[in-house]
């Protein structure tokens, strides 16, 4: 009985663990990536802060979901210019999903390797290690 009530008093924190900004889904994820290498957040919450390992694994596969199409859509647009703004808004997300999966387990670190293995598709330019370095300070 006791375990049942601290069980689902844990579900309840875990919907809690993602701050709404970090829902908003692709379009506001590409819109705020635009001022990358400069910080970027959603609605006032650091990228990073979006891949929170406490977080419940419906909220982690919509933020994931929205976190792995803009990065295959830079991936491509960065291939085309290695350095352009795509590259760096590219190095950026990379780099915040790896300030957010440190000590992360499971979903968060696939979620971490997919996105490398989208920014691989798009080349490892000095545009996207600067966005990159960016990412991980601050993202």
């Amino acid at each position: 009985m006791v375990l049942l009530a601290i069980g689902s008093g844990a579900c309840g924190e875990d919907r809690a663990g993602i701050p709404a900004g970090c829902r908003a889904g692709a379009d506001a994820l590409r819109t705020a990536l635009k001022r990358a290498p400069a910080p970027v957040h959603l609605e006032g919450t650091p990228l990073s802060e979006c891949l929170s390992d406490t977080s419940g694994g419906g909220d982690l596969l919509e933020v994931g979901t929205a976190y792995i199409d803009v990065a295959s859509q830079l991936a491509d647009d960065a291939r085309a210019d290695r350095d352009g703004r795509a590259a760096v808004q590219l190095g950026y997300l990379v780099g915040a999903a790896e300030r957010g999966e440190r000590g992360a387990q499971g979903v968060g670190y696939e979620l971490g390797r997919r996105l490398r293995a989208e920014a691989a598709r798009g080349g490892a330019s000095a545009a996207f290690r600067r966005g990159r370095r960016a990412g991980r300070a601050g993202g």
